[in-house]
């Protein structure tokens, strides 16, 4: 049957944490994950979201999410779409499902005329990053990302 790429629906929502919770320890930030199944859900199923996820599955058994919101291009003036995760269980790796994952978003960009697809990947992650550069995909090493969070962007907020 091969891989199968669906979106996510409300029910997943305690898939889609086990996903994160998987991806932040591999990434080495278990203690970092502070979303919960509420969190989830609302995110991703209110009325209104302003993220949406992408479930892989092999066989009916899921092994992989990309999680997704719009971004904008001032320079296009047109949309894009921003990849904010992408995990494939380790052992489907390989296996084409984040290929397949992938290929959604492209045809999903190519579908709604959006201007790019962009998503962030940690350095010392030699394999994801042969897997990004296999498939053509570019590093922007002119761009320097920032955050502000916590402390820093309550400063900022008053």
């Amino acid at each position: 049957m091969g891989i199968v790429v669906r979106p996510a629906v409300a029910l997943d929502a305690a898939l889609i944490l086990t996903f994160i919770r998987e991806l932040a320890d591999y990434e080495r930030l278990g203690h970092a994950v502070k979303a919960s199944h509420a969190d989830v859900e609302a995110m991703l199923f209110s009325p209104a979201p302003r993220a949406f996820c992408d479930i892989a599955e092999s066989d009916g058994e899921p092994v992989g999410f990309a999680l997704w919101f719009y971004s904008a291009s001032t320079f296009e003036g047109r949309h894009g779409l921003y990849l904010e995760d992408l995990y494939v269980r380790p052992s489907h790796r390989g296996s084409g499902a984040g290929k397949a994952l992938l290929s959604a978003l492209a045809r999903r960009c190519l579908d709604e005329n959006l201007a790019r697809m962009e998503w962030a990947v940690l350095d010392w992650n030699a394999p994801a990053i042969g897997f990004y550069d296999a498939l053509g995909a570019t590093a922007q090493t002119e761009w320097t990302t920032r955050q502000l969070r916590g402390e820093a962007l309550r400063r900022l907020a008053e």
